[in-house]
């Protein structure tokens, strides 16, 4: 009998167990595949991933220094309108390699860490869950006090114990050029409908270019359109679903999703290994497995959090399908610097945002 089973050991998941396991429970933690693999994410994160991580990992991990983004309303050579700080304001890193260093925490703290398991079944009971997964030995059947379904955007624990879904999925491409580019900007394309496409230079690492958009929009071929425009070749073509939109209820009797599972991602650009990790340290710091109660302790810490960052990040998303003449007159009006954090859509109304812009008029 675990105190916890955690299913799925991206960023949420490796944090969630290294954390449970600091506070000294027993914790088994399962990866369907190699920890970091597929890559279906973005290596963009905030400054903010190094509070995180454990002593070393900046350095190997770093790829390159960001400054701002320049916003274009069109394709690759169209006018770009650049939004900046005096500061770094965030980092490219090795995105794979973010995962097996969390994992590495996560099992220096105690916490067993399997890799190659996938969960096939998940059955509460009042007392305790069962989990089965298939792994290199066979079938595994497991029980523990509580589960966490940290397995991301189509998450077995979800449908499993019936959990609301997110409020919608997106289709996320990605894929890499071998060029090199210490660049300090990235570019962001708000030619993809409701969503954007986007280019991220990664140093010696090459260059990561991505979009992004709701089901029925034909994003293979507003991907080929941004390449084609870029006039570069890529490889190591990946894609995934972004979900966005947290649902009601992230918790069961037993249960409770972080990451991507409970959509706890950026509405505005679908990033979630912050927010994703940051949910974790409520759920380690909320839920006793021994009382189920605290369950809901959880779900008020993550939303007390995070919900004025999503509620305002789904209405900077909504300028995105303005018509272009208004997103033009926007961008022209307010390119410049900005004292703006990329996780924090709240810090455009802080006195940091405030004095950049007045020092810049």
């Amino acid at each position: 009998m675990y105190d916890f089973v955690v299913v799925g050991v991206g960023p949420p998941g490796a944090r969630f167990a290294r954390r449970a396991a600091e506070e000294g429970y027993d914790v088994l933690a399962l990866e369907k595949g190699a920890v970091g693999e597929p890559l279906a994410c973005s290596g963009h994160v905030s400054t903010d991933v190094w509070e995180f991580t454990g002593e070393g990992a900046r350095e190997d991990l770093f790829q390159n220094e960001i400054y701002g983004a320049r916003f274009h309303v069109g394709g690759p050579g169209s006018d770009a309108y650049p939004f900046y700080k005096d500061a770094v304001a965030s980092n490219v890193i090795d995105r794979v390699g973010l995962d097996r260093h969390l994992a590495e925490l996560a099992r220096e703290a105690g916490a067993d860490v399997r890799e190659g398991h996938t969960v096939t079944a998940v059955t509460e009971h009042r007392d305790r869950v069962a989990v089965v997964a298939s792994g290199p030995d066979g079938r595994l059947e497991v029980e523990a006090k509580m589960v966490a379904g940290c397995d991301g955007p189509r998450s077995r624990v979800r449908d499993e114990l019936g959990l609301p879904q997110p409020d919608e999925l997106l289709h996320g491409v990605l894929a890499f050029s071998e060029e090199v580019d210490h660049q300090d900007f990235v570019d962001v394309h708000l030619t993809p409908p409701t969503f954007f496409a986007w280019r991220i230079p990664r140093g010696e690492a090459g260059v990561e270019y991505g979009l992004a958009a709701p089901p029925g929009v034909q994003v293979t071929k507003h991907f080929e359109e941004l390449i084609d425009g870029y006039e570069v070749d890529v490889s190591h073509r990946c894609s995934g679903a972004i979900p966005v939109g947290p649902p009601d209820r992230v918790t069961s009797r037993r249960a409770f999703l972080v990451g991507d599972a409970a959509a706890q991602t950026k509405p505005f650009t679908g990033g979630g290994i912050l927010y994703g990790m940051t949910s974790a340290d409520h759920a380690a710091r909320e839920i006793d497995p021994d009382r189920p109660t605290t369950l809901a302790a959880y779900e008020r810490a993550w939303r007390d959090d995070l919900a004025r960052e999503q509620t305002l990040g789904r209405w900077i998303r909504r300028a995105y399908s303005l018509p272009e003449p208004v997103q033009r007159l926007g961008l022209g009006a307010l390119s410049g610097e900005i004292g703006v954090h990329m996780d924090r859509p709240t810090s455009l109304v802080s006195l940091d945002h405030l004095r950049a812009v007045l020092s810049g008029s």
